[in-house]
């Protein structure tokens, strides 16, 4: 189903104000007579790329759950990758306008004929570059736009120009849209902090229940990577960039192993800093204690061969692989970051150590890897947390309410 938008013509210059005001008459009549006609509400669910990560497997869920008698999503992105891929399955209509950058005025007339062809009526944008590139031909064709905040583009360890410009950013176009969703409580007071007047509806991400539920039954995946059946596996499940600070989680390993000789640390995923942890595991001589694994579908196999799940995040909006391990009844370790610090509780369900300190990173390694009765209390705790209020029916549900709300009032 996948369409190669990056090939269609280009319109020319002459004439675009007259196609612009037809397109938007077109888009206006498809939204208002969507249900006096007794059709499905066309939705464009918007990413920036389709590799998986928190914001790809939300919509993913979001997709799969929707009310398929009232709601019909369309889902776009602007790289490809393993999400195109599982939407191909899922028999979901998906595109690609490629791109790499944001503001980028080359995809601005590929997706506005999207948007007329596919006869959308709501855009539901995830995330700030999506969104540059997406604004444009929404605002043209009249159509009203969802924000949904995956966590804020600035952040503490950019710098002062930098941040500045992200804010900017994020004001202008919080301002432009109808609605927009914070899925966290803390992401929203970070909003309303840096932004005047923010407004926003949270709501959480959500897991399924029965799809990372530790009572299943899983592959043997430490028999696949040669793990003694004894041993102690701490793990990272995730995408091996700067926010995630893999390295810093390698860096932690070597005071765990003397404290647990048993200890064996297992990064799963792909980005630009893979590479960077396995050379500094080297550095370190622990390689033959550290196992890199490519990305992999089959998360909660992943999570049930683990003891400790490590989230050393820099920044996160709720993060997703977090509450999935929670599920799965894991001792989880995370770092004091917008949506970590909202999930755990500690050393209640979890133990949660301020960003970027390796010290106490790896103490709390140490706690988890030397007490097991600890690791058993806090995995029951989480999985308890996430049966409390983070199941993706219900998120669903509240996102499909806000769609209804928006063209009701648009």
């Amino acid at each position: 189903m996948v369409r190669a938008l990056d090939e269609e013509p280009r319109n020319h210059a002459g004439g675009g104000r007259a196609r612009m005001t037809a397109a938007a008459f077109t888009a206006n009549a498809v939204t208002a007579d969507a249900a006096a006609a007794g059709r499905k509400i066309r939705v464009l669910e918007a990413i920036r790329q389709g590799k998986v990560g928190g914001g790809e497997t939300h919509i993913l869920n979001l997709v799969e759950h929707m009310d398929n008698s009232r709601f019909e999503p369309v889902v776009l992105a602007f790289t490809h990758g393993k999400m195109m891929d599982t939407l191909d399955r899922m028999g979901v209509n998906h595109h690609v306008i490629p791109s790499e950058r944001a503001f980028d005025l080359s995809t601005w007339n590929a997706v506005r004929r999207l948007m007329v062809r596919e006869k959308i009526d709501l855009v539901h944008v995830h995330g700030t570059r999506a969104n540059t590139n997406i604004f444009w031909a929404a605002r043209m064709l009249r159509l009203p736009i969802i924000y949904t905040v995956h966590g804020w583009s600035f952040h503490d360890d950019q710098s002062w120009w930098v941040k500045r410009a992200r804010i900017f950013v994020e004001k202008w176009i919080t301002r432009g849209v109808n609605k927009t969703i914070s899925v966290s409580g803390s992401n929203q007071q970070t909003g309303s902090k840096y932004i005047p007047r923010f407004e926003s509806v949270v709501i959480p991400n959500g897991i399924s229940l029965t799809q990372f539920n530790p009572g299943r039954s899983f592959s043997d995946l430490r028999r696949e990577w040669g793990l003694h059946p004894d041993a102690l596996v701490v793990g990272f499940v995730g995408r091996m960039t700067h926010q995630k600070a893999p390295v810093a989680l390698v860096e932690a390993f070597p005071a765990v192993l003397k404290a647990n000789p048993r200890a064996v640390l297992v990064l799963v995923g792909e980005g630009e800093l893979k590479e960077d942890a396995r050379q500094r595991a080297a550095a370190l001589g622990i390689e033959n204690k550290v196992v890199f694994e490519k990305f992999r579908t089959d998360v909660p196999d992943v999570l049930n061969a683990m003891d400790i799940f490590c989230l050393p995040s820099l920044w996160e909006g709720l993060p997703i692989g977090l509450m999935e391990a929670m599920a799965m009844e894991k001792a989880c370790l995370a770092t004091d970051v917008d949506g970590s610090r909202e999930l755990i509780l500690q050393g209640t369900n979890g133990m949660i150590v301020p960003p970027a300190d390796p010290g106490a990173l790896s103490a709390a390694l140490v706690t988890l890897a030397t007490d097991a009765a600890l690791r058993d209390r806090l995995g029951a705790s989480a999985r308890a947390t996430i049966e409390g209020g983070f199941d993706v029916t219900g998120m669903t549900r509240k996102i499909e309410s806000l769609y209804l709300e928006t063209l009701d009032n648009k």
